[in-house]
């Protein structure tokens, strides 16, 4: 899985990067928010380490844009403090989409907790995206089940959920078997 690691602090970054790469993890590294904003657009990495004081874009900065992306996988966000906070930081940080939070100086056993819950909420959410893209039909009359249980037609059911018209026709096929004579 691929970790995107935002730190601005060399030191910091190159221990945070160890730590990733001795638990197996594929590693991008961004030495501020502005960098790592690029780099989630380029790699599609799932997972974001990100420190929460950094110069021009920070971490709760950036986990708004995560969040604010329109049709993108799930990214599973950490953020890095210096020391701990009181709970009204965090609980801000959570509104704003934070998953996730660890301390410095870093814990590998920690670290390792929360990416293998990391991975975990990833494949569910991957799992829920798939399933909400199938549709219940009808092996017979092909009518669509919605979530009340009801069955409907498929215009019908694409009107109610969709801003889509549908315009009607006749293809080749039923043209040439109900009116080629």
């Amino acid at each position: 899985m691929k970790v995107l690691v935002a730190e601005d602090d060399r030191t910091s970054r190159a221990l945070l990067v160890g730590s990733l790469l001795k638990l197996g993890y594929e590693v991008i590294e961004a030495v501020n928010g502005a960098s790592a904003w690029e780099q989630l657009e380029k790699t599609g990495a799932r997972v974001v380490v990100s420190d929460w004081v950094m110069p021009d874009i920070d971490g709760l900065e950036l986990c708004r844009r995560v969040r604010a992306r329109k049709n993108s996988p799930y990214v599973y966000f950490i953020l890095l403090t210096g020391k701990m906070l009181g709970s009204g930081h965090y609980a801000k940080a959570m509104k704003e989409g934070v998953d996730d939070f660890l301390t410095k100086p870093l814990d590998i056993d920690a670290l390792r907790i929360r990416l293998s819950v990391a991975e975990r909420i990833v494949q569910l959410t991957e799992r829920v995206r798939s399933l909400e893209g199938i549709l219940p039909m009808c092996a017979y009359c092909r009518r669509i089940r919605d979530e009340h249980g009801a069955y409907q037609s498929l215009e019908d059911f694409v009107s109610d959920k969709t801003p889509a018209q549908f315009s009607h026709g006749i293809c080749q096929e039923c043209a040439k078997k109900h009116f080629d004579e």
